[in-house]
């Protein structure tokens, strides 16, 4: 194919990716095929014309939480130039806080048991785990990406912490959870979907002693095959996102009375390419099918 007949995809990142484990450069094949020809550019980047591209899909964005007002300017400036966004703009804003969950949960979505602040007190830090009744709790920004200021505690952490607890969340709006044991024995099912289909599945486990299944932080990978109640699951909640997503990522952990939603990833989730030798070519397939019903609503 004749370079000057491909189309061009800017697959949005941040400035550097040497820390992380990142798998977007195995669509570049499959894209290519089809005639997307790609490019990697830094979301913070000011210098770039975005009107040169088709489409910027939004991929490992995984700093975006340290500058949210910026980065949201950013992809409104994309969203205002003949390139098309993905995901929607509209989608990314209704994503980035996690109060979403509230909305998922009022739509009969099964979701880990939270409790939210806008501003964490002294005498409220114990209280949780009352609130909870349960011995660990987990805390962490609405506003977060790679586990960033994520903590598990007991209530002998949260006491030798508070100071610090308190440093961080006293101007932050953050959410509370129980900690979810099984994370630790079983680990954290995620679910991917391109174009509203079901691509793939895997199983995150944290590496001992730790509760964080980011490779990162040593988490380890496992293709799976989802259980048939959890895939159908995870369908089902696809089917309440608006507007449609290209991609998502869905996080379930298992618990006492079924599989609770831990996560909905809409934004910069890692897709796991490297753990199912299909999926990029998949993905690149539902990407170019998605692209052409668009051209083609909007002629």
């Amino acid at each position: 194919m004749n370079s000057e007949n491909f189309k061009q995809c800017a697959i949005l990142s941040m400035d550097k990716l040497d820390d992380f484990e990142s798998y977007d450069v195995l669509l570049d094949e499959p894209l290519a095929n089809l005639g997307w020809k790609t490019h990697t550019v830094s979301w913070r980047d000011n210098s770039i014309d975005w009107n040169q591209f088709d489409v910027v899909v939004i991929r490992s964005t995984w700093d975006y939480q340290d500058d949210p007002e910026l980065f949201i300017q950013q992809l409104k400036c994309i969203d205002q130039s003949s390139a098309r966004l993905e995901n929607p703009l509209e989608l990314v804003l209704w994503n980035i806080n996690k109060t979403y969950l509230k909305d998922l949960e009022q739509k009969g979505s099964y979701i880990v048991p939270t409790l939210w602040g806008k501003s964490l007190q002294q005498t409220e830090l114990l209280a949780y785990f009352k609130q909870l009744q349960v011995d660990e709790i987990v805390i962490k920004p609405v506003i977060s990406a790679n586990a960033d200021n994520t903590f598990r505690l007991t209530m002998n952490q949260a006491e030798s912490l508070s100071d610090k607890l308190l440093s961080i969340f006293s101007t932050k709006e953050f959410m509370v959870q129980p900690f979810m044991q099984s994370i630790i024995t079983e680990g954290e099912f995620s679910l991917f979907f391109f174009g509203g289909k079901y691509s793939h599945a895997i199983l995150k486990k944290p590496k001992q002693h730790d509760f964080r299944v980011q490779e990162e932080h040593g988490g380890t990978l496992l293709k799976i095959e989802p259980e048939k109640a959890l895939l159908q699951q995870a369908k089902k909640l696809n089917q309440l996102l608006s507007p449609d997503p290209l991609y998502s990522r869905l996080d379930f952990v298992r618990t006492q009375t079924g599989f609770a939603i831990m996560e909905v990833e809409l934004i910069e989730p890692s897709l796991y390419f490297n753990m199912d030798q299909f999926s990029a070519e998949r993905f690149a397939n539902a990407f170019n099918e998605w692209m052409n019903k668009r051209s083609l609503t909007s002629v």
